[in-house]
């Protein structure tokens, strides 16, 4: 069992600031908080793994991402085609709705508007459906939260490839929203005119997930 000798992810000492980065690499606006964890969670150093399945088996020879639904051109990426793309660097905090908070992530990968620039948004297209690997596993988001300047499709954490446990070869990140909405293993983007409940969504959980309001769950529920 990996401790804090030996898990590689583990953080020591505090966390890194958005001073602390780079020129050019995207601050997260959560992470110029006074206090960076929400209401309810409290920060761990390591990186805990959580999922609806197990990992899935991707081949990386046959992975593929598609961008369909309300676009102009659907897209569809191999993961060589999908590296090529124009890349982006972001520093974000990471919240699990079960009351966790990883602080001072840096993410490498595609940009969401990046994606959805080439693939032409039209007009009614209000939300977003990401479909994933494990099972047809799906979330939904406001079209307005996958367009953050933050959110991105990643390949890279902390500089390394992101490990198929927590992912890889490709998730979604859209920091500003509780991590359930970063769909691991995704495979699709899809483009909808109407808020659409995704897996963890029809069990009860909320709609959008917005971990500084705490909407883990919906009311109904």
């Amino acid at each position: 069992m990996l401790d804090r000798f030996t898990d590689p992810k583990y953080q020591a000492g505090e966390p890194a600031t958005p001073a602390d980065q780079p020129e050019g690499v995207i601050i997260s606006p959560d992470t110029r908080r006074t206090n960076r964890i929400p209401p309810g969670q409290s920060r761990t150093r390591k990186w805990p793994v959580l999922d609806a399945f197990g990992t899935p088996q991707v081949p990386l020879d046959r992975w593929r991402l598609q961008v369909f639904g309300l676009v102009e051109r659907p897209l569809s990426f191999s993961l060589d085609e999908f590296r090529a793309l124009p890349r982006v660097k972001v520093f974000a905090d990471f919240h699990c709705v079960t009351r966790w908070s990883r602080l001072a992530n840096i993410w490498e990968g595609v940009s969401t508007r990046e994606l959805l620039e080439r693939a032409g948004v039209k007009p009614e297209a209000k939300f977003v459906l990401c479909h994933a690997y494990d099972n047809g596993w799906t979330t939904n988001l406001p079209l307005a939260d996958f367009l953050a300047e933050d959110a991105l499709l990643a390949d890279l954490h902390d500089g390394e490839p992101i490990p198929a446990d927590h992912g890889g070869p490709v998730r979604g990140m859209v920091p500003q929203l509780y991590a359930w909405k970063s769909a691991k293993w995704i495979r699709g983007i899809e483009l909808i005119p109407a808020d659409q409940a995704g897996y963890w969504e029809r069990g009860g959980y909320h709609m959008r997930g917005d971990p500084w309001a705490e909407e883990r769950f919906r009311e109904e529920w």
